[in-house]
């Protein structure tokens, strides 16, 4: 008879050999990659500068978590997948996110529960929230080691499903369910506003103040920079198209389709119809109209897509005060928009951004800043770590798959702790190439 260990799982025998299991491998890790967060953090120092506009009104002397350290294991873990507050009840033991957080590897001493850090998340203030905020436009200036000539500001709404009664939550006609309207703003691939809203106002509410801060802050930091709003339909609000030209901001927006455009670009549409029938492929044409509508204050250039295809004709109206040929102005300019709302999936689907599932809309705005910072930290490690390589371009969830997601050992002594990952891990260059990345300009701590 075969003797095994009482505390082995034993399973179907592979040949004459028995496969069999045991729990004592000792400090194991299914997270090792969070290291590569650490990195990042230290590199941004993130943390620590959101740390630092939160307020702490325990009393330091009776503590037993710091607050920096409450962060981190916030935002690692979300970064790492991790998007309920019960997931930390197994997430504190681990070693090697104990380690990330840089509070020290100790068995009998874990990370906060779940009910500390849903105190911390229930004791943050408006005031603070917008000092988180400044946080990430700062981060954004930071990032830039020489002034950019151009900075495009993409700004886009999205809709939070909410299926509790949540302060704020609100029915959404078009939606057609109850939910936040949060906002969003981007500069490229970078996060520079997100901002929880409630879902019984317009789309572009508060879009015009944010802008102003925003164009405000950049212009003291690059005078000569050239800004442009760019935004949907929800967005064409002719006080702030105004306020763009007033201020010197160029704009692209697109406008909603109405019976007295569609009347101006009838034309051009029958022409793109005509096309169409006679060679039966797709037709775009595009021209250009001055229009005023009822409540605009002046004419504004409107450029026109007239398309028709099997599925009928399908127009498309874009207001701007760009200088430029309209078509290449649709195409290459305002179309490039749809890469903000793949950044949108990410932090709505990869990162949780949606988990908006507290009573208090303080709290939830807190998460939502939460889910961004963790976007912010997997944006740097795809901007500066994969830069080049094939994860170049890959969302969230997939760089968490391959680079954060992985098995090792965790061995430490009184001198270094050594990670033992798998030997036959395929990304094992790829690994190494982020980190050394991340750490060039990082200055080693004693």
């Amino acid at each position: 008879m075969t003797e095994c260990n009482r505390n082995s799982i034993l399973f179907s025998n592979l040949g004459r050999r028995t496969v069999e299991a045991r729990f004592d491998g000792g400090s194991l890790t299914s997270d090792a990659g969070a290291l590569l967060l650490r990195e990042a953090d230290r590199r941004l120092g993130l943390t620590e500068a959101l740390d630092a506009v939160i307020p702490d009104p325990r009393n330091q002397s009776l503590i037993v978590h710091r607050q920096l350290t409450l962060l981190r294991q916030r935002i690692y873990a979300i970064a790492l997948g991790n998007e309920d507050l019960n997931d930390h009840q197994g997430l504190r033991e681990d070693p090697l996110m104990q380690l990330a957080t840089e509070r020290g590897i100790k068995d009998d001493h874990p990370l906060a529960s779940p009910p500390t850090l849903c105190r911390l998340e229930n004791r943050i203030g408006r005031d603070t929230l917008v000092a988180m905020s400044r946080v990430l436009v700062e981060n954004f200036i930071a990032s830039h080691s020489a002034a950019p000539t151009e900075l495009i500001l993409d700004f886009d709404a999205t809709d939070d499903a909410v299926h509790g009664n949540q302060v704020g939550r609100f029915f959404h006609g078009y939606y057609d369910q109850y939910c936040f309207l949060p906002l969003y703003v981007f500069g490229g691939d970078q996060m520079l506003v997100a901002y929880l809203r409630p879902s019984n106002i317009d789309a572009s509410k508060h879009a015009w103040a944010i802008l102003s801060l925003l164009v405000k802050r950049f212009r003291q930091a690059w005078p000569q920079v050239r800004i442009i709003f760019r935004g949907d339909s929800g967005f064409c609000r002719w006080r702030m198209l105004r306020w763009c030209e007033r201020h010197d901001v160029k704009y692209i927006a697109g406008i909603a389709k109405n019976a007295r455009l569609l009347k101006m670009a009838q034309g051009l549409m029958q022409q793109a119809a005509m096309q169409f029938q006679q060679s039966r492929q797709k037709q775009r044409l595009f021209g250009e109209l001055s229009y005023q509508a009822q409540t605009w204050d002046q004419e504004r250039r409107v450029i026109v897509k007239a398309e028709h295809s099997e599925q009928g004709e399908n127009p498309r109206f874009v207001v701007t005060n760009l200088q430029g040929p309209g078509q290449t102005l649709y195409e290459r300019t305002y179309c490039a928009r749809g890469e903000m709302e793949n950044r949108i999936k990410e932090q709505q689907l990869g990162l949780f951004a949606d988990r908006t599932s507290c009573h208090d809309f303080e709290a939830n705005q807190f998460r939502v800043l939460l889910s961004a910072a963790a976007y912010v930290l997997m944006e740097l490690v795809r901007r500066v770590g994969l830069c080049g390589t094939e994860l170049q371009e890959a969302q969230v969830g997939t760089i968490r798959l391959k680079l954060l997601k992985i098995g090792a050992r965790l061995v430490q002594s009184v001198r270094r702790v050594v990670l033992h990952l798998a030997s036959g891990y395929p990304l094992q260059e790829l690994f190494e190439q982020v980190v050394l990345r991340l750490r060039q300009g990082v200055v080693a701590s004693g």
